[in-house]
């Protein structure tokens, strides 16, 4: 039975160049989607829990002005 790995490998091959870097590339991605996505679906979960507290008045807020204010003293 041929070896299908080695098999794509050898037509990769004879791919030009940057069809060959696309593929590298799209291969990599395919290696990272699980945690990407777990990532993001933490994000959203986390985005969904503070907008709820702040919904709830449970968040205290500072107006834009006094944040920039204070990120340009710091960046000082």
């Amino acid at each position: 039975m041929p070896d299908r790995v080695s098999e794509l490998a050898s037509q990769a091959r004879s791919l030009p160049l940057e069809e060959r870097s696309r593929l590298v590339d799209l291969l990599l991605e395919s290696l990272h989607e699980s945690p990407i996505a777990e990532v993001e679906a933490a994000w959203e979960k986390e985005i969904e829990r503070r907008v709820a507290a702040y919904a709830r008045g449970e968040v205290e807020t500072y107006p834009a002005e006094d944040v920039f204010a204070e990120a340009r003293r710091i960046a000082s």
